[in-house]
């Protein structure tokens, strides 16, 4: 799952005539091995993709300078995000490392304007900076005609994430919905996903004790049934302390949902609400009042509210064709090609 956005990202390309080979891994020897394969099979790249900056770039960067061979960067990482940090823990070595394999980048696309602001307040310099997006599979655009049978008067939450704690926020959402349950229960919180703090979260949920009926937990879904879970719901909601991205607020848009969403990754340009981060970590009560909102248009009373975002996405930003159109038009522009 943590290389899905790739694997897509090289579908769309693949899609575009390009022909691509892949070389994955969290050790140099293993880079290098594998770089030493494609070489013995007589293959030799254009140009290269470098998604997120890491050991891998140091492969980049050599290539370009044994060969002239060019590179753009992918960035996806959350570790230059203040909230997450890594990047400014980082060596001062590395980060050195770091700065030096983007700054002899042909390109350096990020997955958010959020995200590339954090680059440079990290000191990250680019001779051409750019913003690409993740892809969504098609069968999120396909709204059914009729949505499966649930309780009519009823409202359907629904969350989809890693269940990273430390990213995530859930234990925010459920104290949220613990207040909201105890001013109304015509409504169900469906939480898709596991991971690391999954049963940790769930022991959390159990002490609140939210009543029987409205919270949902099916576990890992495929990205189809999550699709589904999608067409089913009433509205989506995501209240992470940090994301790069958070794909999960491109799949909401393109199956048409009304979005609640921190200000993290592309959500200012996807949400119908944006919650400020101090309420949906600490101020679960009015938290509430925001779930009221997007479910069932009550007014939020707090000044910070965002509410409409003006211009959001078109779907058209989000498919593969467009996606696949655009990164090989960044191919084209480092082997200076007319474009």
């Amino acid at each position: 799952m943590s290389g899905l956005f790739v694997q897509k990202h090289v579908e769309a390309v693949r899609a575009q005539g390009v022909e691509v080979r892949v070389i994955f891994s969290d050790t140099w020897r293993d880079t290098w091995r594998q770089w030493k394969a494609l070489r013995h099979e007589g293959w030799m790249p254009d140009v290269v993709q470098l998604n997120v900056i890491q050991k891998q770039g140091l492969l980049a960067l050599w290539l370009k300078k044994r060969y002239g061979i060019p590179y753009v960067i992918v960035e996806h990482w959350s570790g230059y995000l203040p909230e997450n940090g890594m990047f400014k823990r980082l060596s001062a070595i590395k980060k050195r490392i770091y700065r030096h394999v983007a700054a002899q980048a042909e390109q350096v696309l990020c997955v958010s304007q959020r995200l590339q602001q954090a680059m440079q307040d990290c000191g990250i310099r680019a001779r051409r900076w750019g913003l690409i997006d993740n892809v969504v599979d098609g069968f999120f655009y396909e709204k059914e005609e009729s949505r499966k049978s649930k309780v009519e008067s009823q409202k359907n939450l629904l969350h989809v994430s890693c269940f990273d704690e430390a990213a995530k926020n859930v234990k925010g959402l459920l104290r949220a919905a613990k207040m909201l349950s105890e001013k109304r229960q015509d409504w169900k919180l469906v939480l898709v996903g596991t991971g690391a703090d999954y049963e940790d979260v769930r022991a959390f949920a159990d002490t609140l004790d939210i009543p029987e009926g409205l919270l949902e937990w099916p576990g890992e879904l495929t990205p189809r049934e999550v699709a589904e879970k999608m067409h089913e719901a009433d509205a989506f909601v995501l209240s992470s302390r940090y994301e790069t991205y958070g794909v999960v607020l491109a799949e909401a848009a393109a199956a048409g949902l009304p979005i609640l969403s921190t200000p993290v990754g592309i959500a200012e340009e996807v949400a119908d609400l944006i919650v400020p981060q101090e309420i949906a970590q600490h101020k679960a009560g009015t938290f509430a009042e925001f779930i009221e909102t997007i479910l069932w248009g009550q007014e939020v009373r707090v000044k910070s509210q965002k509410l409409k975002v003006e211009s959001k996405k078109s779907e058209e930003h989000f498919s593969a064709d467009f996606i696949g159109k655009k990164l090989k038009e960044s191919y084209d522009s480092c082997l200076h090609r007319d474009i």
